[in-house]
């Protein structure tokens, strides 16, 4: 219980996400370690006071949640899906209903426009029913169209539902009915507390679930910028194979998927062609886990790292830069390069995206 606490006022404190949470973990050896040092990390920085999440807030939230009849799988757990572990910002908290072990099986993501079409929705079914048949676990978001009839079809066999915003909300209203039958049958799964209404931020968030849990990402319809887009996107970055449907080129609902198709996507016709393809996650050019901080600074570094930081705050500006590089123009190891991006991630002077490459935030 004492991990769960200290995991949870860690990633519900200022400055904390996913990323910086594990660096934090990596750096001390445990929650409880971080949340001692987060201070003077902060003071380092230039922040003189950081909001650390009080334990009673912590306790709190976990009662509500259990009151809710709502269960939490953190990082450590020996139930943590395996393959999200290996995915960039892995949710450090999961918030789940449902059959849990759905996660230990194989899992395909199936994602697609909520604008579909009849043969669409038709398609989705079929592979659905057919991954289902094959011992396959189909996860979709739960949004109309392409989500929903996955799910439908896919009730019997194993299916998860990624949501938005906390547990107790259901999302869109339309769907409380599959909502509560995914609840009882298959797993509802997410990342945010509960009362946690979904907003715009929320649903790139819950794409990235989709495609860390699963070894590929089936789009059935979509139009090129669209959420089932994005979902297909963080499958790439983390090597899991995408998998497209293609369709009449006048429809902008295959815009997407026949882009992917001509970038390298499996063409499906049949979950045989998903089934022969699914495989390992294989390394992507932007492929990297959420544990290799280099945490340790050599004796020799120490006394470097008050006369560096002017140096890497000076690399530091709106356009992204990467650590490899912020440590090739400043001559400096990457260990300590690291260490003061840390002190000004957790001050709140710098965003650090996708690829492990760093911002100052806008004024």
């Amino acid at each position: 219980m004492s991990d769960l606490i200290s995991t949870l006022q860690l990633i519900r404190s200022e400055n904390i996400g996913p990323r910086t949470f594990y660096m934090l973990v990596n750096k001390y050896g445990s929650p409880q370690n971080a949340l001692a040092a987060l201070p003077e990390i902060a003071a380092k920085g230039g922040k003189r006071q950081i909001k650390i999440c009080p334990r009673d807030v912590a306790e709190k939230e976990l009662n509500k949640t259990a009151k809710a009849k709502i269960k939490m799988l953190i990082y450590s757990d020996l139930a943590y899906p395996n393959l999200l572990t290996e995915t960039y910002d892995a949710p450090p908290i999961l918030f789940y209903k449902g059959n849990a072990e759905l996660l230990r099986k194989e899992i395909i993501g199936m994602v697609g426009t909520r604008n579909s079409s009849a043969g669409g929705c038709a398609m989705a079914r079929k592979l659905a029913i057919e991954l289902g048949e094959a011992g396959v676990v189909v996860a979709s978001g739960l949004a109309r169209g392409i989500d929903a009839e996955a799910h439908k079809a896919s009730l019997q066999s194993g299916t998860i539902a990624v949501v938005a915003g906390g547990l107790d909300t259901v999302y869109p209203a339309e769907n409380e009915k599959l909502f509560k039958q995914i609840e009882e049958q298959g797993l509802l799964l997410g990342e945010n507390p509960i009362g946690t209404s979904p907003q715009s931020r929320h649903f790139p968030q819950r794409n990235r679930i989709i495609a860390g849990i699963a070894l590929g990402v089936v789009v059935v319809e979509a139009a090129k910028k669209s959420g089932s887009m994005i979902t297909a996107d963080y499958a790439l970055r983390e090597g899991r194979e995408v998998f497209a449907v293609p369709g009449n080129p006048l429809d902008p609902r295959y815009s997407g998927t026949n882009y992917l198709l001509k970038n390298g996507a499996v063409l499906v016709e049949n979950a045989e062609d998903v089934l022969q393809n699914m495989g390992a996650p294989k390394p992507g050019k932007l492929f990297e886990i959420h544990n290799d901080y280099e945490s340790e600074l050599t004796e020799a570094e120490l006394p470097e790292i008050e006369d560096a930081r002017g140096d890497i705050v000076g690399k530091l500006g709106l356009t992204p830069i990467g650590v490899d590089e912020i440590a090739q123009q400043t001559e400096l190891p990457v260990s300590l390069v690291n260490e003061v991006l840390l002190e000004l991630e957790i001050a709140g002077k710098i965003d650090r995206i996708w690829g492990n490459k760093i911002t100052l935030k806008a004024a």
